[in-house]
């Protein structure tokens, strides 16, 4: 079934009706689940629906054809509010929260909020990007989370919950999306002309993890390319780092001269890596692997050479994701590259943990 052209998340949707056929619906949602798997599209989709001026709320199905319903498409309705993290920034600067130093509490979110609605019954806040909400920034929103205005609804959109700060995981009520199903995301790839043919639709739905997004990363000739050259890499536990991290830093390079891109393809390669170290985890603990023939051959070859035992290699996995906040973090790239392939092999060669004896 599909809400609104959404696929994969029925049973979200009937969450939100019934909430709302009950007259409980809360003010702080957390939604909560892999990047790509519809929570964005999700969230302006219940603003859609309850902003509707011709279909009712409760029935969580906006005609899409209303001025409101349009505004909220087009991303202009005037109780509508959207929040995004720059590009160039680490984390949510404060002045869209609160406003700038002169006009504190004047504007950005916290004071929009806070107003009558223009002509919905609600005002609705989408946060998007809420795992890069800092100290500041959750502490910034503490009291409008504590008492939100009435008729406001606010949305944050992130993750994970334990990426969320105690501040804004304890005042919101968390939604969880699941990913979407290898079919589903075969089919959307197929249908929305993003993929010429099924077979190669089916193959980077299988590698997905049930992501639209990385089915699309996946889909970059390059990106896959290296990818296979990373796994490769991986399951040889006597691989020369030094000699890796050679091509590693050109590929990185070939994103773009801007900062940003070169930042998205290092996660990428950081999450590559992850999802073998994951499904290596599995395979030592005598559970099937789950990936494309690629990963699971890569994973076959570490397995029948690897030293150590599952806490090695949850080690490497843990420093896969060390790596990805450390790119967040604005960590220098060569630096980070070098660290990470280095401690990768370390923890290969000795079958434990960085500073196990």
């Amino acid at each position: 079934m599909t809400w609104q052209e959404i696929q994969g998340h029925d049973q979200v949707v009937e969450q939100f009706r019934q909430a709302l056929r009950r007259g409980r619906l809360a003010s702080t949602f957390l939604f909560v689940g892999p990047p790509g798997i519809g929570k964005h599209t999700f969230a302006l989709k219940l603003a859609q629906a309850l902003l509707c001026e011709k279909s009712p709320a409760d029935d969580l199905e906006p005609c899409g054809q209303c001025p409101a319903c349009q505004q909220v498409a087009a991303r202009t309705h005037p109780d509508l509010i959207l929040i995004t993290k720059p590009v160039d920034k680490s984390f949510i600067p404060v002045e869209l929260l609160i406003g700038d130093r002169e006009h504190r509490m004047r504007e950005g979110l916290c004071h929009d909020i806070a107003l009558k609605p223009y002509c919905g019954g609600r005002r609705i806040a989408v946060i998007d990007d809420a795992d890069f909400l800092n100290q500041e920034g959750a502490n910034c929103m503490l009291k409008t989370l504590e008492e939100p205005p009435p008729k406001s609804v606010i949305i944050l959109v992130g993750s994970s919950e334990q990426k969320q700060l105690p501040t804004i995981r304890s005042r919101s009520q968390v939604v969880r999306f699941r990913p979407l199903p290898p079919e589903t995301i075969a089919q959307l790839l197929v249908s929305k002309g993003l993929v010429d043919d099924p077979p190669t639709a089916a193959r980077l739905a299988a590698m997905s993890e049930g992501s639209m997004r990385r089915a699309l990363e996946l889909a970059d000739e390059a990106l896959d390319e290296f990818r296979v050259a990373l796994l490769a890499h991986l399951s040889e536990p006597q691989a020369d780092s030094v000699e890796f991290a050679k091509s590693v830093v050109p590929f990185v390079e070939q994103a773009g001269k801007e900062a940003p891109p070169r930042r998205a393809r290092m996660q990428q390669m950081f999450g590559m890596a992850a999802d073998f170290y994951r499904q290596l985890m599995r395979s030592l603990a005598g559970l099937p692997i789950e990936g494309d023939q690629a990963l699971v051959r890569a994973v076959q070859d570490a397995y029948a050479v690897w030293p150590g035992d599952q806490e090695a290699a949850a080690a490497c996995l843990e420093r896969c994701l060390e790596a990805q906040w450390q790119v967040q973090a604005n960590a220098n790239q060569a630096t980070l590259i070098d660290c990470w392939l280095d401690d990768l092999a370390a923890i290969a060669r000795s079958g434990r943990p960085l500073g196990v004896a």
